[in-house]
């Protein structure tokens, strides 16, 4: 697909340098008016065709290919979680509450379980002798 041409069907001037916000309020509005589901039965099929074409256009304006672009797209990064200090990781103190908690969890439900599986064998004894 060809700059202009891909311009124009986002409502552009053919020879224009919109930025890439811009061109993505003008797909959603043109996406919004030409999208199928809109349109009935017998106009459908022009719909999807006209919808493919606005969506190929955006796709091609926004990955940058087109030739009048106004150069590289800069993203900002943002870290979280715990700062290093000298160069060393924190993990270890990230990971102990975790650890315990599910340390704790387990024995405490082991030993609940314990004591259950007792009450239950005092009250219920089993005749079996293959059963514990």
């Amino acid at each position: 697909m060809q700059g202009n041409v891909a311009r124009e069907l986002l409502g552009f001037a053919p020879n224009s340098r919109p930025t890439q916000s811009q061109v993505k309020a003008a797909y959603k509005k043109k996406a919004w008016e030409s999208h199928p589901d809109r349109f009935p039965a017998q106009e459908k099929l022009c719909a999807e065709s006209k919808f493919k074409l606005i969506s190929e256009a955006y796709s091609y304006l926004q990955a940058g290919t087109a030739p009048n672009r106004l150069g590289p797209v800069y993203t900002r990064v943002v870290r979280t979680g715990v700062p290093r200090v000298h160069g060393r990781s924190h993990h270890a103190l990230i990971k102990a509450p975790f650890l315990l908690l599910i340390l704790g969890t387990v024995a405490l439900g082991g030993l609940n379980a314990a004591r259950a599986y007792q009450r239950q064998r005092d009250a219920y004894p089993s005749h079996n002798p293959f059963l514990p």
